[in-house]
């Protein structure tokens, strides 16, 4: 399995968009322990999921994370949790 997500660090409201070949679980962990060290998810802490797509490939899922990284707006990254036909329109746009 793949996935792309959508972290939100509701203290200062802000968001990191992913994509991972690990359980989501696994994911969010590594984030809030920060793993990854200098990543831009080190400078907060209690980082929750926002969004989370299940994607057939890695390829699928590196193409959604990249639309979703161009779109570069807030009212995107919330309509996407507001209007779950949007997610469905991403698989089939970047189908493998």
């Amino acid at each position: 399995m793949f996935y792309v997500y959508i972290l939100i660090n509701d203290e200062n409201n802000s968001f990191y968009i992913g994509s991972t070949s690990k359980h989501p679980q696994e994911r969010l962990n590594e984030h809030n322990e920060h793993f990854f060290k200098g990543a831009f998810t080190t400078k907060e802490k209690n980082w929750n999921f926002h969004f989370l797509l299940r994607c057939d490939t890695i390829s699928q899922a590196l193409k959604i994370e990249k639309h979703i990284k161009n779109m570069k707006s807030r009212k995107y990254l919330e309509d996407l949790i507001k209007y779950p036909e949007i997610s469905e329109k991403l698989l089939n746009k970047y189908q493998p």
